[in-house]
């Protein structure tokens, strides 16, 4: 491959790269669990921005399926932010040639 081509590559890269980080920040899923008793929002870092419980919910005293339908929240949104990546890096690099095969990790 020639010197010119290949810089030119690495150009594109860097520019999807960027336009990649720029996007993750403007990520923002929700996700809910219990019929929506509990729902949250997180980024596109994984970080939870956001938890809500409905009242009812702690009339019931019951702390351990509080629990339960937090974590299902919380890991149905950690999917969703995985999915919304995953097909961003694929609108980006669809448009570069030879990135189709790489595969990045964590995506």
């Amino acid at each position: 491959m020639e010197v010119k081509a290949l810089q030119q590559m690495l150009s594109q890269f860097r520019q999807a790269q960027e336009k990649l980080e720029e996007q993750i920040g403007e990520i923002v899923v929700e996700a809910s669990a219990g019929g929506g008793m509990v729902t949250v929002k997180m980024n596109g870092q994984k970080n939870l921005t956001e938890v809500r419980i409905e009242p009812e919910i702690f009339q019931g005293k019951d702390q351990e399926m509080l629990q339960e339908l937090i974590l299902a929240a919380v890991n149905d949104a950690a999917r969703r932010v995985d999915e919304e990546l995953s097909k961003q890096v694929k609108d980006l690099t669809g448009g570069l040639p030879g990135m189709m095969g790489i595969k990045i990790p964590g995506f």
